[in-house]
């Protein structure tokens, strides 16, 4: 019985080391000339999603009047972003704070003058050509801190992999014009793995803006193209 009970001890201790040597194969051998390449490839779609960040700031003598007030401008806020068809989903608050505001001068304490209450969403536009209606209706209705839009793209994995055959294919003609320029013939792809992928960084959004209600006003948002990238590591054998 003791025996019996050894021998299952040793065979269950052995299996993790069973399965990660099965995991973590050897790369097959290489009988000709190693080649490691690096390549990428891209894809370019047109953003359909527009994300902005709008906020109300208010100024008043009370923290309790400097709440009450953002609180009204901001329902007005949404308000206008549920009218202009903006899905309750695709709103999210992304910060609320209440600060003290203290006046400065000079061999004097600081005196406290008021206090400053923000609220701000984080919204996402899925018809980015009426994204700039949407904001110039922000505005009117009170938000006075808006910042972005930030163009992306939605559902990008059709893409991505447009751009991972892209990379593969520069990939194997990389390796091609190699192999001709050394007198020699790829014989095979050895190993493949992708370094990453994405959306090219966009510019980065610019600051905070504060902004004043105005009666009319049309901002123009263009969506433009958006590359998408992928990097790949490829090894071949050359002969």
């Amino acid at each position: 019985m003791k025996s019996i009970m050894a021998a299952l001890a040793l065979t269950a201790a052995a299996l993790p080391m069973a399965a990660n040597a099965q995991a973590e194969a050897p790369m097959p051998p290489i009988t000709g000339t190693r080649l490691d390449i690096s390549a990428t490839g891209e894809a370019t779609r047109v953003p359909d999603i527009a994300v902005i960040s709008a906020g109300v700031v208010t100024k008043q003598a009370t923290a309790s009047s400097a709440i009450q007030e953002n609180s009204t401008r901001m329902d007005r806020v949404l308000s206008a972003l549920k009218r202009a068809g903006v899905a309750e989903r695709d709103i999210q608050t992304s910060a609320i704070s209440l600060n003290p505001d203290y006046r400065y001068q000079d061999n004097q304490p600081p005196q406290l003058v008021g206090y400053s209450a923000t609220n701000q969403v984080t919204v996402r536009f899925r018809d980015i050509r009426s994204s700039g209606k949407i904001l110039d209706a922000l505005v009117a209705e009170g938000a006075n801190q808006i910042n972005g839009p930030n163009l992306t793209i939605d559902k990008p994995e059709a893409a991505l992999d447009e751009a991972r055959q892209n990379a593969i294919a520069n990939g194997k003609a990389k390796a091609a014009l190699y192999a001709r320029s050394l007198g020699m013939q790829v014989v095979r792809v050895v190993s493949v793995s992708e370094g990453g992928g994405g959306a090219f960084p966009p510019p980065p959004a610019p600051p905070p803006m504060f902004m004043e209600a105005r009666a009319s006003a049309d901002s123009k948002v263009l969506p433009g193209e958006q590359k998408l990238q992928v990097t790949v590591s490829m090894v071949f054998d050359l002969r």
